[in-house]
C-alpha cells in the first residue's frame, strides 16, 4: 500500500521557518495504530491524516507518541494542500474533527482557520511548573493547557525548561507568554508529555492565547510572534466563542509512504 506524503512548512512564507507537518491524504481511515507509527517515525510534532466526507473532510492529528484534540499548524498544512495541490475551487474546506468543525478559508497568501475559543481561567502556579521553567511566572491560567504569564519578551526567550519536570503536569502542553516588542504578544509552547519538548509553532495554543490577550488589550485583531529557533508569524482574530488564526506555508517535500 502507497500513501501520500506532503511536508509542509506553516506559518511561515519561507522553507526552514515555521513548524513542519507532515499531512497524509487517505481515502478511507487506516488502523489507529498504524497511524500513530507513521507519526513516530515522520518523527515531527504532527502529522495531519485526512479522509473526504460528503463535502467536507474528517481529520485527525498524531504527535508522535499520542493522538490529540486539536492542532492548528498540520491543519493550515492540510489546507494548503487541498487549495493549492488538490483543485479545489470551494473557497471553503470544512474539517470534520475532535473538536468539532473546523472550517478553513484562503485570503490572498493567507490560509486563516476558524477554531473554537479556549479562554483560560486563573489558578494557583503549581510548583512543578515554577521548577520547570525555572522562573516563576507573574500569573497561571489553563484551559486545555497552562498559560504561565511574563513581563518581557526577554524573559520568554531566556527560558530554558527542564522538559522532564513539565511533563509531569496534568495538561497537554504549557503555554508561556508576554507583550511582544514588535508584536502584540510572543509565546513559546512545551509539550514533552505529547513527545514534543518545544513545538516550533503552534496553533491551537492559540486558541487559548487569542481569547487571553483580546481582553488583556481591549482590540481583536492580533499580530503575534512564537519564538522559537525556528519562528513563526501568526494573524489572529477574536471572534467570540471562536478565533481566526492565519498564516502562510510553503511545501517542502512530496512523496509516498510504502506499507
Amino acid at each position: 500500500m502507497k500513501i501520500p506524503i506532503f511536508y509542509v512548512d506553516a506559518f511561515t512564507d519561507k522553507l526552514f521557518g515555521g513548524n513542519p507537518a507532515a499531512v497524509c491524504p487517505l481515502d478511507k481511515w487506516l488502523d489507529d495504530a498504524l497511524m500513530q507509527n507513521i507519526a513516530f517515525e515522520n518523527n515531527l510534532s504532527e502529522t495531519a491524516f485526512f479522509v473526504p466526507k460528503g463535502d467536507a473532510f474528517e481529520i485527525r492529528w498524531f504527535t508522535p507518541k499520542i493522538e490529540i484534540d486539536l492542532a492548528g499548524h498540520p491543519t493550515l498544512a492540510a489546507g494548503h494542500v487541498i487549495f493549492n495541490l488538490f483543485g479545489y475551487s470551494k473557497p471553503e474546506i470544512k474539517f470534520l474533527s475532535k473538536s468539532g468543525e473546523l472550517s478553513v478559508t484562503k485570503r490572498n497568501d493567507l490560509i486563516n482557520l476558524n477554531f473554537p475559543s479556549r479562554k483560560p481561567s486563573p489558578v494557583a502556579t503549581p510548583e512543578i511548573l515554577v521548577q520547570g521553567l525555572g522562573q516563576k511566572p507573574l500569573a497561571t491560567y489553563k484551559a486545555r493547557d497552562y498559560l504561565a504569564l511574563f513581563k518581557t519578551e526577554k524573559e520568554i526567550a531566556s527560558l530554558r525548561p527542564d522538559f522532564r519536570l513539565l511533563s509531569k503536569l496534568d495538561c497537554l502542553g504549557i503555554i508561556v507568554t508576554a507583550p511582544g516588542l514588535k508584536a502584540d504578544f510572543v509565546s513559546r509552547f512545551f509539550a514533552p508529555a505529547a513527545g514534543i519538548d518545544e513545538d516550533p509553532v503552534t496553533g491551537s495554543s492559540h486558541s487559548t492565547l487569542i481569547p487571553f490577550w483580546a481582553e488583556r488589550l481591549r482590540k481583536k485583531e492580533l499580530h503575534t510572534f512564537q519564538l522559537s529557533q525556528r519562528k513563526g508569524e501568526l494573524f489572529c482574530r477574536f471572534l467570540g466563542d471562536r478565533v481566526e488564526i492565519s498564516g502562510k506555508a510553503v511545501i517542502y517535500m512530496r512523496g509516498e509512504i510504502e506499507i
